[in-house]
């Protein structure tokens, strides 16, 4: 079984996320990852994944202590179901602005298990100023940061967490900040 976790993108929500954001461009549209200067490696296509739910975490930011750690493993697709884009939709100010973040310690310890990308569902790990400076520190460590993806919830997120094969390709553009990408997780 496969599940699209990639934005549907409308022309409406072009406008509005461009009105919103100023990077919210060809390349930081919709589902994307930002590049930070490093090419996407092709074997980051498909990876052993997990998705944890942390949508009952709000006013502070997502700690270790709020996902099974245990099982997280190298290599892995790490994704958290915050439900930010639900509640919110997609491209609005409150969007960008007020999104979830994951702390400081649960990306160090992320960065320090060697994982490969982590994807969430909203616009970034961390917020405002430390937004880019975080993606870039990530991505110096070999690790992406997949920006708004969705319909995380229909993994099936009973149990907190929830294994899968994510699949992520992104657009094949030069010489940009962001770039627009496919995730569908096989179940």
């Amino acid at each position: 079984m496969f599940i699209d976790l990639t934005v549907l993108v409308t022309p409406k929500m072009i406008v509005d996320a461009q009105g919103n954001e100023k990077k919210a461009l060809v390349g930081h549209l919709g589902t994307h990852f930002d590049v930070m200067d490093k090419e996407f490696p092709l074997e980051y296509i498909e990876r052993k994944a997990i998705a944890f739910d942390v949508s009952t975490i709000v006013d502070r930011d997502i700690e270790i202590s709020d996902i099974d750690i245990l099982k997280v493993k190298k290599d892995m697709f790490v994704a958290f179901h915050t439900g930010f884009i639900e509640r919110e939709g997609y491209g609005g100010k409150g969007y960008f602005q007020g999104h979830p973040q994951l702390s400081e310690d649960l990306i160090e310890k992320l960065l320090e298990l060697k994982i490969s990308i982590i994807g969430i569902d909203c616009a970034g790990i961390r917020r405002g100023a430390e937004h880019t400076p975080k993606d870039q520190y990530c991505a110096d460590k070999n690790v992406f940061v997949v920006e708004n993806i969705c319909n995380l919830k229909a993994l099936g997120l009973e149990t907190g967490s929830k294994e899968f094969i994510a699949n992520t390709y992104p657009i094949k553009y030069a010489q940009t900040t962001g770039l627009p990408c496919r995730v569908v997780a096989k179940l």
